[in-house]
């Protein structure tokens, strides 16, 4: 009997740590710290209302399902600067669409590589998309509602956190309909290197798969800016085929309630993307496009934001920094701390940090998934063959979003309570 996929979309990370922490409460003299979501607690900057209210005509109107043309050109001109293109390399029209935010945009885009990919296997197969190990829910989510079987691939402590997918073999690789790949990387916080994203995109031309590159924590890096995958696109042969690169407002300019990105690449990719959310994609309102055109084309709130969470490391150093599970992040805001050296796993030390300092944390096993012995039978068709075992059962994740202050408490109570444990 085929399974509801409905029902399998119930193992979502925010739901287990519900569960997890049901009935049990921090004491009633503490003001619970959340940081167990990647919510951006930095006001964004006062422009966004402005432009909102000087374009709020445009409620009247419905929008353009690709997007505004000053919102195209805002994001083209974002792109090229960022990423150092010549003249008219990045064309607004044929290489770049409007999203709602990056979530609805990474989840259809399942749907998409999966209806490209299936005129290619042959009779009885299925699509396969691919996925580092923990990874963002999204992509198991989107996944499952395409028809396609799940393949993760680790990102542990022996590659540095950022899965080798080269290492699959082919008759994996004649499956895939897509990867996802995060850099820089949440949980983990890692960035692929220049190469890597190379070597990522030969693999997918030679095997005719799309490569999704999640590139949402593009602008919160702490020393160098991360390449992406445009430009390492370019650089290997000129062309962007194969590729979708996807970013928003969310985390770098701390609105995550503005719910608007873009997604930029092939454009063939691009006009069939803009054709499927014809039919099913929300539309971005007139007026937070026109905001969002105005945050795209301003980089000074964006260095103030950078600022911010470079404060905010240097606390997570100075209040975990001896812990022996510490792992200092490239980019992005969050912690992947191992907990095992005190004792714990991640589960446990989520349920101590909630009921004795009312800190509330992500356990990394609800953001990963179980692993196989052997990469060919790491699918979700095959995953009963071992243990319960996940790349994250260690692990917690620590979104670092607060005021200095606020994040000065949660994470001096998190290194307490684990030194004590240890």
């Amino acid at each position: 009997m085929r399974q509801n996929l409905i029902k399998k979309l119930y193992d979502y990370p925010f739901f287990k740590l519900n569960q997890l922490l049901n009935g049990i409460s921090p004491p009633d003299h503490i003001a619970p710290i959340l940081l167990h979501i990647g919510e951006p607690q930095i006001p964004p900057p006062q422009l966004l209302s402005d432009q909102i209210a000087k374009n709020s005509h445009l409620w009247a109107k419905y929008p353009p399902i690709k997007g505004s043309p000053d919102y195209l050109i805002a994001v083209g001109q974002w792109i090229s600067k960022r990423y150092d293109f010549d003249g008219d390399i990045i064309d607004p029209n044929s290489h770049i669409m409007v999203a709602c935010g990056t979530r609805e945009a990474l989840f259809l885009a399942a749907k998409l590589a999966v209806e490209r990919k299936k005129p290619q296997l042959l009779d009885g197969q299925k699509p396969i998309i691919a996925m580092p190990n923990p990874l963002y829910h999204v992509y198991y989510g989107g996944t499952l509602m395409a028809g396609a079987v799940p393949y993760y691939l680790s990102a542990n402590a022996e590659n540095n956190f950022i899965p080798d997918f080269s290492k699959i073999n082919d008759g994996i690789l004649n499956r895939i309909a897509m990867i996802y790949l995060c850099s820089p990387a949440n949980p983990v916080g890692k960035v692929a290197s220049k190469s890597k994203l190379q070597d990522m995109i030969k693999l997918a031309r030679k095997y005719n798969f799309i490569l999704a590159f999640d590139e949402c924590y593009s602008e919160n890096y702490f020393n160098e800016p991360p390449i992406g995958g445009l430009r390492a696109a370019y650089d290997l042969d000129g062309k962007f085929d194969n590729i979708l690169c996807f970013n928003s407002l969310s985390k770098r300019s701390s609105a995550p309630g503005l719910r608007t990105g873009f997604i930029a690449g092939d454009p063939q990719l691009i006009a069939d993307f803009t054709m499927l959310r014809s039919y099913g994609g929300a539309q971005v309102a007139g007026p937070l496009m026109a905001a969002g055109a105005a945050l795209w084309r301003d980089e000074t709130h964006v260095e103030n934001n950078r600022n911010h969470y470079r404060k905010l490391l240097k606390i997570a150093d100075d209040c975990l920094g001896d812990l022996p599970g510490y792992i200092r992040p490239d980019a992005a805001f969050f912690l992947w701390l191992n907990v095992a050296k005190s004792g714990l796993t991640g589960e446990e030390a989520v349920k101590k940090l909630w009921q004795i300092a009312g800190v509330k944390t992500q356990a990394g096993k609800f953001m990963s998934r179980p692993e196989n012995n052997t990469e060919e039978n790491n699918t979700e068709e095959n995953n009963n063959i071992t243990p319960n075992i996940t790349p994250g059962d260690d692990y917690i994740r620590i979104a670092l979003v607060y005021d200095e202050d606020v994040m000065h408490n949660g994470l001096s109570h998190i290194g307490k309570i684990l030194r004590d444990e240890g």
